[in-house]
């Protein structure tokens, strides 16, 4: 699907370009950095101190603690995808409604491995400055990832 910009910010004459400077940079936090596991833009769309809280609950602040975070879920699950449903952006902040799927190869969630597929919802609230991200807080549907994985 393709993104959506809130039209309040369109309405107040920010354009595409400010639009895209928070927009780009979540598109490639998921396709790059999550979906394909690849850090090597990682300095460039994150700010060095960014804030995160993942949708397992997990709050990490900085660069290496990120990394660490996402290497925990990738241990549990080698293919876990992210998939943006929806995102809306308005000037610096933006929310997407995500889909999350895997399957549970390693400890997850404080699961065993059950060798299980699984989908689960989420959303995200970002911020962003100067085309990088500085913050994301993440909520994830654990109830049903842990029905699926139980």
């Amino acid at each position: 699907m393709r993104a959506h910009a809130d039209e309040s910010a369109c309405s107040a004459g920010l354009g595409k370009a400010i639009l895209d400077a928070v927009e780009q940079p979540i598109r490639r936090f998921y396709e790059d950095l999550w979906n394909r596991w690849d850090d090597d833009d990682i300095e460039d769309l994150l700010d060095e101190d960014f804030v995160f809280r993942g949708s397992l609950g997990t709050e990490t602040r900085g660069l290496a603690e990120w990394r660490s975070y996402r290497e925990a879920v990738r241990a549990g699950s080698s293919d876990f995808h992210n998939h943006i449903v929806t995102l809306l952006v308005d000037g610096d902040h933006a929310a997407a409604r995500l889909r999350y799927t895997g399957t549970h190869t390693g400890h997850l969630a404080g699961l065993a491995p059950t060798g299980r597929r699984f989908t689960y919802s989420g959303a995200a609230f970002f911020t962003g400055h100067g085309g990088r991200l500085t913050s994301a807080w993440v909520l994830g549907d654990l109830t049903t990832l842990r029905e699926q994985l139980s």
